[in-house]
């Protein structure tokens, strides 16, 4: 287990792409110009210049081209960041965003860094089929290995469970039924739908449209919508989705209780944000990290790692579970939340209150940082102190952060 407190890091700012269907607008885009996208977005709306960030840290679980090993730097340099400035590519599977946030946290805390840009983007689209066993060539008649990195990756090898089966055994032992699962995603779906008519995600989404990313000195980069599409302005998944309809999907598994309408949704996007130093600070921060918390699961129930993520976030933190106004946890399969919802005994009125994942998508490495950053708009707009974002990780691990509004706290806790 792994707990840090975090005294001065502050949240100045944070946005995302929209949230884009698998094979949707952004099936041709490299992550990289998705995390150019957002990063040069964040910073224009922060205030914060390019020239004064002191770290890139970048998160990306699948390639999306052959240039993924240049993901941060690349990130950086053509957000505007100074070349003498480094980049660090982060990765906790389905923690990713929130492991950016904790280890821009350390930077600050250390003192190596005053202001940091951060960025997780995800094109589940662009997961490649690949080999890796061909690299001294073919045998006449063996098997050729090349199968599709996204699917193949759902099974964690040590177990021999894949993600989906991990929330099945959920289901048996929290005794969670189909009929549940399917009504939490219904109501995922009306809360994002809401959501959306209501205009609430304008506030963290940056339009993407055909556009070059020029850097003096290299090549150029850009984003390239697909088909006829000129504008993405808005996430595409989220629409009305009644239990009834739901039930008629069929399961993953015979007997199972996960379906593709109750288990979160595939969809490409990116998402920025800028922690900074309370030295750095010129203007009213979103939010403060507070503080950070990652644990070790069983890895054919990996889909609790929330649970005790959050407990032991609260129980060195000196916080209680009512304390907390708003949790944002990853709905990486609807057996899943509910055994989470369940074992911590938390209130739905105070859980992805805006939809998640099952509506809006699960681009891996973007959504711990869409997560937090939502949590924290959540505080600002109701007034509480408190809030909680949170994602199991696949191979049995749960990370989770707690957040605080600044406009409710005496800074002295």
């Amino acid at each position: 287990m792994m707990f840090q407190r975090f005294d001065d890091a502050w949240l100045l700012d944070g946005l995302r792409t929209p949230m884009v269907d698998y094979c949707g607008a952004f099936a041709s885009v490299n992550p990289i110009d998705l995390g150019i996208k957002a990063a040069r977005a964040v910073l224009a709306r922060s205030g914060v210049a390019a020239a004064g960030i002191d770290s890139v840290l970048a998160g990306n679980m699948a390639p999306g081209g052959f240039d993924q090993f240049y993901v941060p730097r690349h990130i950086g340099l053509y957000a505007g960041v100074p070349q003498q400035v480094p980049a660090l590519m982060v990765q906790r599977i389905c923690g990713t965003g929130f492991e950016l946030f904790r280890q821009a946290g350390e930077q600050i805390a250390a003192g190596t860094a005053q202001r940091v840009l951060l960025v997780g983007t995800e094109s589940m689209t662009r997961n490649p089929v690949a080999a890796f066993d061909h690299r001294q060539g073919f045998t006449l008649g063996a098997p050729v290995g090349f199968k599709d990195f996204m699917w193949e990756a759902l099974t964690d090898p040590a177990t021999g469970v894949s993600m989906i089966q991990t929330a099945e055994n959920l289901a048996q032992r929290y005794g969670i039924s189909r009929e549940d699962v399917d009504a939490f995603a219904s109501r995922s779906f009306e809360r994002a739908v809401a959501a959306q008519e209501a205009g609430w995600f304008d506030g963290e989404i940056v339009p993407v449209s055909n556009e070059s990313f020029e850097l003096t000195g290299f090549r150029p980069r850009g984003i390239r919508l697909a088909g006829k599409v000129a504008l993405a302005d808005r996430d595409t998944h989220p629409r009305r989705s009644p239990p009834e309809v739901l039930a008629k999907l069929r399961s993953v598994y015979p007997g199972g209780v996960q379906s593709g309408g109750n288990s979160s949704a595939l969809t490409d996007a990116a998402a920025a944000a800028v922690l900074v130093s309370g030295a750095a600070l010129d203007r009213a921060p979103l939010a403060r990290l507070a503080a950070a918390a990652v644990v070790g699961v069983e890895p054919a129930y990996m889909g609790i790692g929330p649970a005790p993520a959050i407990r032991l976030l609260l129980e060195r933190s000196g916080l209680r579970l009512g304390d907390i106004a708003r949790f944002e946890i990853n709905e990486a399969q609807g057996a899943q939340i509910l055994a989470v919802q369940r074992e911590l005994g938390l209130d739905e009125e105070k859980l992805n209150v805006h939809g998640g994942a099952i509506a809006l998508g699960h681009p891996l490495a973007a959504t711990g940082v869409r997560l937090t950053v939502s949590v924290a708009r959540q505080l600002k707009d109701i007034g509480a102190r408190w809030g909680i974002a949170s994602a199991c990780v696949g191979g049995g691990q749960g990370i989770a952060l707690l957040i605080e509004n600044p406009q409710q706290g005496d800074r002295t806790r």
